[in-house]
Order: structure tokens, then C-alpha cells, then sequence
């Protein structure tokens, strides 16, 4: 499954130091786990996941295959983005192909690089790709209302379905309000999506700070964080310069160093997880000799969804899955141990997969 977060923001943000960070962290662990560069911009990472190794130690797995969440390096946003500037139209088409969108935010001085408007404002530096994207919603919309709007007057249904969804998104953001805060049902969810909206997506608010303020953030960051609450979003405060030197060193180095800094782990393993949470995601296991690995599945997904996860086939012919819960799994010592204590479940099509199940699936061929 693979979870694509867009990482976008102005020139000499850190936004390409951050990226190659996270890219350079991949290729080292390509040793052990999956890992494919599949595109320049785009770059393949493990979710961290401490349960996964606990796991192996029980199972006696010969390998451990985390899950996997993938970032893109959007490039080409300036100012009039919307309007074809600069990289305009192929930044628009590579936002809208990914699952959240991640804003790299300066909060940091240092005259040797030179910011776009000559001055230190976060803010200032998101609302600038948020407008972007909220022009180009609105010009995109704008078109498809009119084609809507004919197939509406000739009863098509599925246009009237849409006109109103539309008209919502254009309210919202003629008020100057991104997509996301139009309030969607369960029942509209379907053809919400099929808008692809790019102010609909989550964000993630990346404040990029010195070196020095890795470990309590500054005032930039402050007022990031502060800006993230007021749009119901997530925050994590990084430095990417750290990350590109951590990227570079082996885990006693990298632990070591960190120590130094006041930091207990890299930044990038906090935004990876919050990139994970904030797609709505959660883990599964499978464990057994040959391997233990992590699995991502949205929350709320049924056995069978899980199932699907790992071969399609095990979806189509689903019976049953024998469920383990993590944390008795541990307690008594792996598969065996949790049978014999009664902490093995038979679940049905109906069950919905909690995080850190343990689970090994019977179907039908």
C-alpha cells in the first residue's frame, strides 16, 4: 500500500534538505527492509516501529519487514503557481496525486540564505502555497460547475449528486477557507474524493528550525504550532540540517549525537509516524519464522480489507482470521503460548482490525 505524502513550500525552506534526508535514511536501511527509489522525487521509508522487533525475538523471524509510507518532493511552487508560474501546472498535478500535503516552513535566520520576500515569517510563507492551491480549486471547480449544471438540467443523477458538493467547496473557499473545511457525511466521502480537491487534503506542518532549537523549538515554530491548532492539523518541529548530518552516521553515532542535542530520537521517525496518523492509518502483524512484518491498513478496515492487503486473493476467498492481540502475544510468549491461554480469536468477515493485531488468515483458493 503505498501512502503518498507531498512535501511542498517555498524556495530555501529546507524542503529538498529535508527530502534528501529522508531519501538518504531509506537507502541506509535497504540492508534490511524494501526500499526502491521510485521516481528522483520520490522516496520510499519504513515506518519506525519498536513492537515489530519484540515480535521477531518471539517468532525467531529471519527477517523484519516494517511498513512503508512514501514521500514526494514537489517542486516548482512560487508565487502564481496556480496561474502556470514557474513549475505551476506540473506542481498542481503532482499534489493532487498525493494523500497529504506536508508544509515545510522556515523558522530559522541565517543571512547566507536568502529568503523569496527578505524576511522570516512562516505564516506568511504558508498562506502564500495555501492561496495558491485554494485558486487553483477554485478555477478548477468553476469549470466543472458549468459542465455539471447542463447534465443536471438533463436528470442525470450523479451530476446533481455533485453540483452540491461543488457549490459547497465554492462557498467555502470564495470565503477564503480551504476545501478541508467543508463538513463531508460518510455517505459523500466517495465522490469527495473524486473531486480531488487540493486544499481537501490533510496537512502536516513540518517548522524547520536551527540547529540549536531541535529540541524546544523557537519562536517561529511557536507560532507554527499555534497556526497548525487553529486548522486542525498536526505539527512537528525538526531540524532538517540535523536530520541530513544523522542520515549520514550509523545508529550508535546517530544515538550518540542525538544525546548531545537533548533529542531522544531523529525527527524524521516523529514525522513519519505523524504522517502515518494523520492519513488515519494503523498497523497489523504477521509473525513467523521466515519473517515478522508490519502491515498498514486504514482505521476501521475488516478482516478481509487486511487480508486484501497482502494478496487479493486472501480477500476474494476469505473464512476466518485467527486474531492475537499484540500485547498478549508478548505476555505469553507467542502463537502457542496465547492459544493455550485462551488469547486466540477466530474473527469473522464482520471484524474490524484494531492496531497491533497479530493475525494469520484462512481462505479459500
Amino acid at each position: 500500500m503505498g501512502f503518498q505524502c507531498g512535501i511542498v513550500g517555498l524556495p530555501n525552506v529546507g524542503k529538498s534538505t529535508l527530502f534528501n534526508a529522508l531519501t538518504k535514511t531509506a537507502a541506509a536501511q535497504a540492508a534490511n527492509y524494501p526500499f526502491c527509489t521510485i521516481a528522483p522525487n520520490v522516496g520510499d521509508v519504513a515506518v519506525p516501529e519498536a513492537r515489530l522487533k519484540q515480535l521477531a525475538e518471539i517468532a525467531g523471524s529471519a527477517e523484519i519487514i516494517p511498513a512503508r509510507m512514501q514521500f514526494v518532493d514537489i517542486a516548482g511552487l512560487v508565487k502564481g503557481a496556480s496561474k502556470g508560474e514557474g513549475l505551476g501546472n506540473q506542481f498542481l498535478a503532482n499534489i493532487r496525486e498525493v494523500d497529504a500535503v506536508v508544509y515545510v516552513l522556515r523558522c530559522f535566520d541565517d543571512d547566507d540564505i536568502t529568503h523569496v520576500s527578505d524576511t522570516i515569517d512562516p505564516i506568511a510563507d504558508f498562506e502564500v502555497v495555501e492561496t495558491e492551491l485554494m485558486l487553483a480549486d477554485l478555477e478548477s471547480l468553476e469549470k466543472r460547475r458549468t459542465n455539471l449544471e447542463k447534465k443536471a438540467k438533463g436528470q442525470d443523477k450523479e451530476a446533481k449528486t455533485l453540483i452540491v458538493l461543488v457549490d459547497r467547496a465554492l462557498e467555502v473557499l470564495r470565503e477564503g477557507k480551504p476545501a478541508r473545511a467543508v463538513e463531508i457525511s460518510d455517505d459523500e466521502k466517495k465522490d469527495w474524493l473524486g473531486l480531488q480537491l487540493l486544499t481537501s487534503k490533510p496537512v502536516l506542518f513540518v517548522a524547520n528550525v536551527d540547529e540549536t532549537s531541535a529540541a524546544d523549538g523557537n519562536a517561529y515554530s511557536k507560532s507554527v504550532e499555534e497556526c497548525a491548532s487553529k486548522e486542525n492539523a498536526a505539527a512537528v518541529v525538526i531540524s532538517a540540517k540535523i536530520e541530513s548530518e544523522l542520515a549520514q552516521l550509523d545508529d550508535e553515532e546517530q544515538t550518540e549525537y542525538l544525546e548531545t542535542l537533548g533529542l531522544n530520537e531523529p525527527g524524521l521517525n516523529r514525522l513519519i509516524r505523524t504522517g502515518f496518523d494523520l492519513l488515519d492509518l494503523q498497523t497489523y502483524f504477521t509473525a513467523g519464522p521466515k519473517e515478522a512484518r508490519a502491515w498498514t491498513v486504514r482505521v476501521g478496515a475488516t478482516a478481509p480489507q487486511a487480508a486484501g492487503v497482502i494478496h487479493t486473493d486472501f480477500e476474494k476467498g476469505f473464512i476466518r482470521a485467527e486474531t492475537i492481540a499484540f500485547e498478549d502475544y508478548i505476555e505469553f510468549n507467542g502463537e502457542q503460548g496465547a492459544k493455550e491461554a485462551g488469547k486466540t480469536r477466530l474473527e469473522g468477515k464482520e471484524y474490524i482490525v484494531k492496531d497491533g493485531d497479530v493475525m494469520h488468515f484462512r481462505f479459500n483458493t
